[in-house]
């Protein structure tokens, strides 16, 4: 059966993901002690194999690290880090002056991927307090290779069960520099359908609740 959302349903689940990711681009300035400013996140329903050619791309031109969201829901966010913000946060949180480069030695992985682990804390809490939901964040890591690998368990395993995936696509800029941080996060069918069965429960107009 194909997934459904309304223009209202879409609305409260944007407002929500905004209240999350609001707090973890507090957590973000934090680290890279920059004002980071959120674009409002952009919300698809989005057929696997067109996610997974997006995500492709983004892999040739930044350093990805990603972290599972497990319990209730079951999802993945993957953060894309350009040579740019290699560069800035080793000045910044390393002390290291390095050249503009995706080649990262394991102290600026490390980093990398704590500066995720925060983010996604960040994001995981508050959507578990809004939705009332037991999720948590799992280690996050950097794959290796083409991402559709270990994407494989989200998107892949059942596909005529999980055709369609919730894509989030948001993006973190610093004041100075528009430096774009772009953020991705992945529920898959089952997930969506809890989201949508927890947003219906809300008694607002146009929900097809009754008044």
């Amino acid at each position: 059966m194909d997934l459904y959302m309304n223009d209202l349903e879409r609305d409260i689940i944007r407002e929500i993901l905004n209240i999350g990711l609001a707090r973890a681009a507090d957590s973000f300035a934090a680290i890279a002690q920059e004002r980071v400013l959120l674009e409002v996140p952009s919300l698809e329903l989005v057929r696997a194999n067109d996610i997974l050619d997006l995500v492709n791309k983004y892999q040739t031109s930044h350093v990805v690290v990603q972290s599972d969201i497990k319990g209730d829901f079951n999802g993945t966010t993957l953060m894309f880090f350009s040579g740019q913000h290699v560069q800035r946060l080793s000045k910044v949180c390393l002390r290291m002056n390095v050249t503009e480069s995706l080649e990262v030695n394991e102290m600026q992985e490390s980093l990398l991927l704590e500066i995720s682990n925060i983010i996604t804390g960040a994001l995981v809490t508050q959507l578990a307090n809004i939705l009332k939901a037991k999720i948590y964040g799992a280690p996050p890591r950097a794959p290796k290779g083409n991402l559709a690998h270990s994407l494989d368990a989200l998107l892949m395993t059942h596909p005529k069960m999980q055709p369609l995936i919730f894509s989030v696509i948001t993006q973190f800029s610093d004041q100075n520099s528009n430096v774009e941080l772009p953020l991705m996060l992945f529920f898959d069918r089952e997930t969506f359908d809890k989201i949508l069965t927890i947003i219906r429960t809300y008694d607002l107009p146009g929900n097809g609740l009754p008044a």
